[in-house]
């Protein structure tokens, strides 16, 4: 009995699990390694997704065309089916070319309006210009063409005052160009070579015509000067340069 008392109690404790130490620089590591294996399963399960989806559509699109082939048509469904499908085919197309035949027409009024807004600026102009005596440049312009190297060029030239006298006098033209890295100034002239292209107006002259460029160069702009005749000073003088 003593013996039983004298005897030390026993504590008893749960199992310790002793693991190793991992610094922060693993941890940090086995993170990355698995988010990135993440990431790398995301994006294979996208990719299949889309080429399942891609698959998908295209055999759609086969079957349609399938199904609303004429042909097929005729010996797949019924010849009222067929009628119906053809007959939607055809509206369609008519629908298209009447949309097309719109966007021409909208495209030719847009130009009409374009051309009577212009006119309608020119006589304004003319209008006021008449309280002025004297010649002037209303509209000088230079447009390269769908052709390669032509240009073309526009000139439109008005006198004002109550009683103008006919006006005589002369065109120069100049064109300024670059070819092989090298500036040039060449002249524009007439069938018959000369420089001077004569003009005789009352109230407003208009000018058009076009000129090829030499091969390999770029025009920088074109130069007019006005003479009268017999005279060798400049009245009025401008510069054009190119637009589309």
């Amino acid at each position: 009995m003593y013996k039983f008392f004298q005897r030390k109690p026993k504590i008893l404790s749960p199992r310790v699990v002793v693991q190793p130490y991992l610094s922060w620089q693993s941890r940090l590591t086995s993170v990355i390694i698995g988010c990135s294996l993440l990431l790398l399963l995301s994006w294979g399960m996208y990719e299949m997704g889309r080429l399942s989806a891609n698959l998908h559509e295209n055999v759609i699109e086969e079957k349609l065309a399938y199904l609303f082939d004429p042909g097929t048509c005729r010996h797949t469904k019924k010849q009222k089916l067929c009628t119906q499908i053809g007959d939607l085919i055809q509206q369609l197309q008519i629908s298209n070319a009447a949309n097309q035949d719109l966007a021409e027409e909208m495209k030719f009024l847009a130009n009409e309006n374009d051309q009577l807004k212009e006119k309608l600026e020119f006589f304004q102009y003319l209008i006021a210009s008449n309280t002025k005596s004297g010649i002037s440049i209303y509209q000088f312009s230079l447009k390269e063409t769908q052709m390669p190297g032509e240009y073309r060029y526009a000139l439109t030239l008005i006198q004002g005052g109550e009683r103008p006298n006919d006006f005589k006098g002369n065109l120069r033209f100049t064109v300024k160009l670059t070819q092989n890295n090298q500036s040039k100034v060449i002249p524009l002239t007439k069938k018959n070579l000369q420089q001077d292209f004569p003009i005789t107006f009352k109230f407003f002259h208009r000018l058009e015509d076009s000129f090829k460029a030499p091969p390999n160069s770029i025009v920088e702009y074109i130069h007019v000067e006005i003479y009268r005749k017999g005279s060798k000073k400049v009245i009025l003088s401008e510069t054009a340069q190119p637009t589309l």
